[in-house]
């Protein structure tokens, strides 16, 4: 296995041999490239040397970026030994951001001028997406989001100058927006199964975010019984949420949705547990799809849920799914965590073989050449992965390149689902509790409401 912070200039190639199959990750310092490298655009299209370089982007010192850069390696072995992409080596290349824009900025523009890649995947953070995009749409590199959701990344951009951002696209997760309808959904499964009917909302202040603020109200509100009864934003800085918590319980909140990415989730979920708040805790948490989140929570975690692409790796989603966990625990058994891919690393590892898939059906990676090829083919094919059924929006919908929602025969989002945390015996165990196709356990309400 690659030492997971060794990435030299040696990994770095323009026109020269592949370094081989495994990634290399960390971040690479300019001083770290060979000056010659500068202005080399493009393994494929700027000199064929047989390897087709992949870029992944993400915050690899998190669990949730280590997850998804080695699902894109298992992805990249996979190709490889069935013959690579159209006849081609592939390498993998892995950079971290560091979930800055700033380093985002920097480590993109070296994948793509210093490493030549012939694809970029990856991204978590929203800002660190949009903060890259401009570049990566100057020149050309087909581009594949698989973590950050806000819709904005599309709307804002395709909607506008569709031509200009047309190599951008997001394979996973769904957006925020299809999100906050799956999520309106989940309130009324909710109320059917438990008669609540109070909702509490509670918000990152980030760019991810902003469809469960300003949409998520009024689509709980539109089925006849249900309330949002309190809405609070919180600092990505926060630490101490029992203000937050005791303003849900004071509005008789039978519901808290939280939507949380940092590292404060912990805390929150310690917060609401030890002083059993008389609400259950649902909606999304970032660092509560951890496979350890049990032990950094000291089990506090029992009963809470989050949405995640994946369905935390328990249940069969596909034919794909659990092939694919396997094979990610039993290669990275020994590597530390995550003990189980998270759901960016389920998209990571689809947006992979569905580029691969894509660029077979159009028979070239010459983005230079070959961009609307190669973009038609990503519209025209239905992928099944690991994560799901996988089809795109097309250029003249509302979100051109986006990753389509799957639905359930009675209109039910699907390809986001719900998991809990439950009690295995002395430890805990994730369950997929919602939609009831994809379940492998009934929903269990805190047993203290």
């Amino acid at each position: 296995m690659t030492n997971e912070n060794n990435h030299t200039a040696e990994s770095s190639s323009c026109g020269k041999g592949s370094v081989g199959r495994r990634m290399f990750l960390g971040a690479t310092g300019a001083a770290a490239v060979t000056t010659s490298l500068a202005g080399c655009l493009g393994g494929i299209s700027g000199d064929d040397d047989d390897v087709f370089r992949i870029g992944h982007l993400g915050p690899t010192e998190m669990e949730m970026g280590r997850g998804a850069a080695r699902s894109a390696e298992l992805a990249v072995d996979e190709l490889n030994d069935n013959g690579g992409v159209l006849g081609r080596d592939v390498e993998l290349l892995s950079e971290d951001t560091g979930g800055e824009p700033t380093e985002g900025e920097r480590v993109a523009e070296n994948l793509v001028q210093q490493d030549n890649v012939d694809l970029l995947v990856g991204t978590f953070v929203s800002e660190v997406t949009q903060g890259i995009i401009d570049f990566v749409a100057e020149v050309d590199v087909p581009f594949l989001i698989t973590g950050s959701a806000d819709p904005d990344t599309i709307t804002q951009n395709h909607g506008e100058d569709y031509d200009h951002y047309k190599n951008i696209f997001r394979t996973g997760p769904i957006n925020s927006d299809l999100q906050a309808e799956g999520m309106a959904d989940y309130a009324a499964h909710l109320n059917d199964e438990y008669g609540w009917d109070n909702f509490s909302i509670l918000a990152d202040d980030a760019a991810w975010t902003t469809s469960f603020r300003d949409i998520l109200p009024e689509q709980i509100e539109a089925t006849e019984g249900l309330s949002v009864v309190h809405e609070d934003r919180m600092s990505v800085e926060t630490d101490n949420f029992t203000s937050f918590l005791d303003d849900a319980d004071d509005a008789d909140a039978d519901v808290v949705f939280r939507f949380i990415a940092h590292g404060g989730a912990a805390g929150f979920t310690s917060t609401w547990a030890q002083n059993e708040y008389p609400f259950a805790l649902e909606g999304v948490s970032v660092p509560g799809m951890s496979p350890e989140f049990w032990d950094a929570t000291e089990g506090a975690c029992l009963y809470e849920t989050t949405s995640q692409s994946g369905a935390g790796g328990v249940a069969p989603l596909t034919d794909r799914t659990m092939d694919f966990v396997d094979a990610y625990e039993a290669e990275f058994e020994d590597e530390g965590p995550p003990s189980k891919p998270m759901y960016m690393g389920f998209n990571s590892y689809d947006a992979v073989l569905f580029y691969a898939e894509a660029a077979a059906n159009a028979d070239t990676v010459d983005y230079e050449s070959d961009l609307d090829a190669i973009i038609d083919a990503m519209l025209d094919l239905e992928f099944t992965g690991a994560a799901g059924e996988m089809s795109l929006y097309g250029p003249d919908e509302e979100y051109p390149h986006d990753v389509r929602e799957t639905r359930t025969a009675d209109g039910v989002i699907s390809n986001f689902p719900v998991t809990q945390w439950q009690e295995d015996g002395d430890d805990g165990v994730v369950e997929c509790v919602y939609p009831r196709e994809d379940a492998t356990a009934d929903h269990v309400e805190p047993e203290w409401l």
